[in-house]
């Protein structure tokens, strides 16, 4: 039974990560100071003698007392509205906080796993996004606190591969979603969701054509699962014959299918055919991206994964989600 260390558990992606750890069998220990993830995803697991939460943020270290074997690092604010209403303590989130995991990794000789984002491409040049594409960021704009802050933990985690041979693998996360989501996040999904069955106006931002993937949540989840079972010599090993990639880990893990923000709002509205929204139209926020798709041919290859889950197959499970908590 390995014992399991999640940041951020208490949010959407660890959530699910959490109960699917628990189905499992191991021991998992949740961290998370609850500024964005929420106790009410949680309770369901603190009956489970494996599970154990401790409120802490990870800005500040921490000591785990035993064997620790993994650890997933989740933990920062990952939606526009919640990332910019603090950006210093976000940028904190992501600096200070991976130091302190990386260093509590190095102390117990955990194998750790480090939530990075497509963020870290900006607004790309090049489309589809490959691991080696370096990024279009704005360093001084209102996304920059998390864009840039996430480039940086990446360094963070290169730097302690490289200098102490710590196992770390970096996975870029593209737009995800299902259930255990904020409904108050302001993810395009949740948002559209949410808006529907309240009959409120759907809100696009500028013309809608602009496009992002979207997984869902049970693919990210398997991805992140394979990429840990791998040990580190097979793995970058794997890595370096097939794609010549020297360095530390990093694979892009998303749904490769590209649809517009407004063929998403017309799809959900298709599936609540109840609702009474229409769709509206507002300026487009600053930096925001105009195209985002990932290429998966490296986890495919390295990890024999790709998302199975259509997006009206996982559109359906999330809205049944949301009908039970709104």
């Amino acid at each position: 039974m390995r014992t399991i260390l999640v940041t951020g558990g208490a949010g959407f992606i660890g959530t699910n990560l959490i109960k699917r750890l628990l189905e499992d069998n191991n021991k998992v220990i949740c961290i998370d100071n609850n500024y964005t993830g929420r106790l009410e995803n949680i309770k369901q697991f603190l009956d489970n003698p494996n599970f154990k939460f401790i409120k802490h943020d990870i800005t500040k270290p921490i000591k785990i007392e035993g064997e620790l074997d993994e650890i997933y690092n989740l933990a920062c604010p990952a939606s526009p509205p919640h990332y910019q209403k603090n950006p210093i303590f976000t940028l904190n989130t992501s600096i200070f906080g991976i130091i302190n995991i990386l260093e509590l990794a190095k102390k117990h000789n955990a194998k750790i796993l480090h939530a990075s984002t497509s963020e870290v491409y900006g607004n790309p040049l090049e489309h589809p996004q490959k691991e080696s594409y370096w990024g279009n960021v704005n360093p001084i704009g209102p996304r920059a606190c998390y864009d840039e802050g996430k480039r940086v933990a990446e360094t963070y985690c290169y730097e302690y591969w490289k200098n102490f041979g710590l196992d770390v693998r970096i996975v870029r996360i593209f737009n995800t979603y299902g259930p255990y989501m904020d409904p108050n996040d302001g993810r395009v999904v949740s948002n559209f969701i949410i808006q529907a069955l309240k009959n409120e106006p759907l809100t696009v931002y500028g013309d809608g054509k602009q496009t992002r993937s979207f997984q869902y949540i049970d693919d990210l989840i398997e991805g992140m699962l394979k990429y840990m079972e791998m040990d580190k010599e097979g793995l970058e090993n794997k890595l370096k014959s097939k794609f010549n990639w020297d360095t530390i880990p990093v694979l892009n893990m998303g749904n490769p299918e590209e649809f517009t923000i407004l063929e998403l709002a017309n799809k959900v509205l298709e599936l609540i055919p109840e609702s009474k929204s229409e769709i509206v139209f507002k300026p487009l926020p600053k930096d925001d991206p105009v195209r985002r798709r990932p290429d998966i041919t490296m986890a495919k290859e390295v990890l024999s994964w790709k998302p199975k889950i259509r997006l009206e197959e996982g559109l359906k499970k999330t809205i049944e989600y949301f009908r039970e908590i709104v």
